[in-house]
């Protein structure tokens, strides 16, 4: 059986419950849900779907290059939302932080999300 290795990086917020930031095994790493909070203040930023989104990709792109892995190395994401109609402003964020990649991805609109943002963003990427 493989190592199971969980991680940690104070580039992005502590979990708030009971997992772990992301895990790694077999050259994957699967990154728990994102939200648009600042790992220094510990508060969720203030402002609207793109400003939320471009916390959320910095959390995300920290917790990746913690496991050995980045953002280019995404092959599925999954994105919820508080409201869809928040897609086109999350999307062009989201465009932008991945380039040319184009990793697979759902998007969802939810009825919460934790904290009461509107924005959460989940990765399965590859180690570098």
């Amino acid at each position: 059986m493989s190592d199971i290795t969980s991680v940690h990086t104070d580039g992005a917020p502590g979990a708030i419950g009971p997992y772990s930031q992301a895990v790694a095994v077999d050259g994957w790493v699967f990154c728990s849900g994102q939200i648009p909070m600042d790992p220094v203040s510990g508060e969720v930023v203030d402002g609207d779907i793109g400003v939320q989104t471009e916390q959320v990709l910095s959390n995300l792109a920290a917790v990746l290059e913690a496991a050995g892995s980045s953002l280019s190395h995404v092959v599925k994401t999954t994105v919820f939302l508080k409201d869809m109609s928040d897609f086109p402003g999350m999307n062009e964020v989201y465009a932008r932080h991945f380039g040319d990649h184009r990793p697979a991805r759902a998007a969802v609109a939810v009825r919460t999300l934790p904290k009461d943002v509107s924005v959460e963003i989940e990765a399965v990427a590859r180690s570098s």
